[in-house]
This record gives structure tokens, sequence and C-alpha cells, in this order.
């Protein structure tokens, strides 16, 4: 994921912005490549995996086995 999405993506619950917490980025540090985006109002969390966010919300999302 680019940073960039950040300027256009929301919370899809309440529609507020995001917060970026980066685990790890690409050798170049261009691509988010593992972290997560927390909403600043209802603090709901939203995985970045392989560098897609997963913005689904969280009755609907898959959790993967830690």
């Amino acid at each position: 994921m680019k940073e960039d999405l950040m300027d256009i993506i929301c919370c899809p619950l309440d529609k507020q912005d995001l917060e970026l917490d980066v685990e790890e980025r690409d050798e170049d540090g261009e691509e988010i490549l593992e972290g997560t985006l927390v909403c600043t109002e209802c603090g709901e969390r939203y995985p970045i995996e392989e560098g897609i966010p997963n913005l689904l919300p969280p009755d609907m999302r898959e959790e993967t086995p830690a």
C-alpha cells in the first residue's frame, strides 16, 4: 500500500479518518507491507497484510491465526 492512499481512505463504519501504524515497508521504503489502520473515532483496527489494506467491517473479515 502506498502512504498516499491515506488521503482518500476512511473508516468504512463511520467514515472518519484513519491513523497509520507501519510495521514493515519494502526495500525502497515506498510500499507499506505490514501494519494497521486505526479509526480516529471508533478505534476499529484494520490490518495491512502483504501490502493490501483489509477495510472490511470486522464481522465480515476472516481473521488469520496468529
